[in-house]
């Protein structure tokens, strides 16, 4: 069963997009979390960030920078994360990053 992510890259379900390249799709988050929310998807279906190739990770590395550039992120700061597994809190098994950031982000303690 395709993850909702490969819908999107699929064109199969809308999403407002922000960047695409031939590996990579940003999108904006449908429920953010910061002022801007952006999630980094590759593509090429991975599980997670432990499944991550360095080709891949090379390419979605230009990518996120590309993306935090055009969204006015690169000389602000941001905020970049990738959740792992049920107690990383990955919730879609596909790997992505949320890029956040257009604020003063807070660091919330976790437990």
């Amino acid at each position: 069963m395709s993850s909702i992510f490969t819908k999107i890259i699929n064109g199969e379900i809308p999403a407002n997009k922000v960047l695409e390249s031939p590996s990579c799709i940003a999108i904006h988050d449908i429920a953010p979390q910061a002022p801007i929310h952006i999630l980094i998807i590759p593509k090429q279906e991975i599980k997670d960030f432990q499944e991550l190739d360095s080709q891949t990770m090379t390419e979605l590395l230009q990518f996120t920078q590309e993306v935090a550039r055009k969204m006015g992120l690169d000389q602000s700061g941001y905020r970049l994360i990738t959740n792992v597994g049920t107690h990383g809190g990955q919730e879609i098994p596909h790997l992505h990053f949320h890029l956040l950031g257009g604020a003063k982000l807070k660091w919330e303690k976790l437990a």
